[in-house]
């Protein structure tokens, strides 16, 4: 089977040499996806809150290119600057995630790039 290269218009070109996500075998692979403004390529105002909400409509725009959707989400990894923002991306991550979530792992890390606060990947299956 062949891979299948993702890049989405309605999300941020990649920051570097990677791809939105791939596609290969009946499933999708993001890479992180970023907090950024698809059209300007800043970094979304409003804190965790508005970080979290543009890095997941940025999914969701790379998952629908994929042929995929939130609810075909199987496995997510969050990564955010400060654990104490959990509450809060949470309540966020349930609005794109909710009835049988997916499986994830949610991280704390040191430092994202360009200083954001918020990063996503998932692995979803197409179709």
């Amino acid at each position: 089977m062949e891979k299948k290269i993702i890049n989405a218009a309605g999300a941020p070109k990649a920051v570097g040499p990677y791809s939105q996500a791939v596609v290969y075998n009946g499933l999708v692979y993001t890479s992180g996806t970023m907090p950024l403004d698809p059209r300007t390529g800043a970094v979304a105002d409003g804190g965790i809150e508005g970080q979290a909400r543009q890095a997941l409509e940025n999914l969701g725009a790379v998952l629908a290119e994929a042929g995929s959707s939130f609810e075909k989400v199987l496995k997510t990894t969050v990564f955010i600057k400060n654990m104490d923002d959990f509450a809060v991306v949470n309540g966020i991550y349930a609005e794109y995630f909710n009835g049988e979530c997916p499986a994830r792992s949610c991280v704390e890390v040191a430092r994202l790039p360009k200083d954001i606060l918020f990063e996503i990947e998932c692995i979803a299956v197409c179709g």
